[in-house]
């Protein structure tokens, strides 16, 4: 099993960070998606969507606001099933519409979701340097910070992308009339109005971020600590992720019901969604997971690559 020493990190540069929260994104989307893909059918197959009904759907790494086509589309979440529950859609839409039908719509949500997560990670990580250096690396304040910032930063920079991409599936603009929609729209509200529902989406990741990351460099100090090893193995990042994803989710689970209400509301659009906090574990626990521990393998694979050719020039 490979180790990542949390002393090799400081070797790793923006760029190969920035490639290694790209991979990590990648894998946690193929894991996670089938997931939501399911969910969702059982919902069409519960309450049929009609034209104008928007759904959650979720790759993992972010959650987006769909809004369904007419009655006559061939749509992915329109296609007939009878399922039984989550297991017996698994082998269904597997058997029947083949086992790429469980990616479907899964593109156009990566074309937002890698660059929030490259975003995001790339300056954990940084600003966590750039604190260590003043407050002191054990400084229990730095994830926190850290935390919070990075994701501040990361949704004030993807919103207005976000809120375009929504608006353009929901009124099937061209780029033309999309621009000069965006564009009288600045103009009687100014450019605040591209951040429109920014503030809830802030209210629910900025202190799901702070939660995560502190408890995880907490977890992972434990768990270093119990198994006699100063390295962070696969398996240490990986426990860590599903505890510290977990316990943030059900904190802030009345924020997250909050921003996916005003989310719809924007589009003034019936919802449907899967409210609860075992939805949200389901969802949350695995992401985190697995996102934090190929995130970290790939930052000592770069570290150890580093170290290699600095002693091989």
């Amino acid at each position: 099993m490979a180790e990542m020493s949390d002393n090799n990190l400081a070797k790793t540069t923006v760029t190969q960070q920035a490639i290694a929260s790209c991979c990590g994104a990648i894998i946690t989307s193929l894991f996670v998606t089938p997931l939501d893909v399911i969910k969702t059918r059982l919902q069409a197959q519960s309450n049929p969507f009609y034209k104008g009904k928007c759904f959650v759907y979720s790759n993992g790494l972010m959650d987006h606001i769909c809004v369904c086509d007419n009655g006559d589309s061939k749509a992915w979440y329109k296609k007939p099933g009878h399922f039984k529950g989550m297991l017996d859609a698994f082998v269904k839409i597997t058997q029947r519409e083949g086992v790429k039908s469980l990616w479907s719509g899964l593109p156009p949500t990566l074309i937002m979701a890698l660059p929030t997560t490259v975003i995001y990670f790339t300056c954990y990580d940084q600003l966590s340097e750039a604190l260590k250096s003043r407050l002191g690396k054990d400084d229990e304040h730095i994830p926190i910070l850290a935390g919070s910032l990075s994701r501040f930063g990361s949704v004030t920079v993807v919103s207005p992308l976000e809120l375009i991409r929504t608006r353009m599936q929901y009124r099937k603009f061209s780029y033309k009339q999309l621009y000069l929609c965006v564009s009288s729209k600045v103009a009687s509200d100014g450019w605040l109005s591209l951040w429109r529902g920014w503030s809830s989406t802030v209210l629910r990741d900025v202190p799901f971020s702070a939660m995560y990351w502190y408890n995880y460099e907490h977890f992972k100090k434990i768990l270093c600590k119990e198994l006699g090893t100063h390295e962070t193995t696969f398996f240490i990042a990986f426990a860590s992720g599903a505890a510290s994803g977990s316990i943030a989710s059900v904190i802030t689970l009345p924020f997250d019901v909050v921003k996916t209400h005003r989310q719809t509301e924007l589009w003034e659009c019936e919802t449907l969604k899967s409210a609860g906090i075992i939805p949200r574990l389901f969802k949350v626990a695995p992401a985190c997971a697995i996102m934090i521990s190929t995130y970290e393998y790939g930052k000592s694979f770069f570290s150890h690559l580093n170290e290699k050719m600095s002693q091989h020039p």
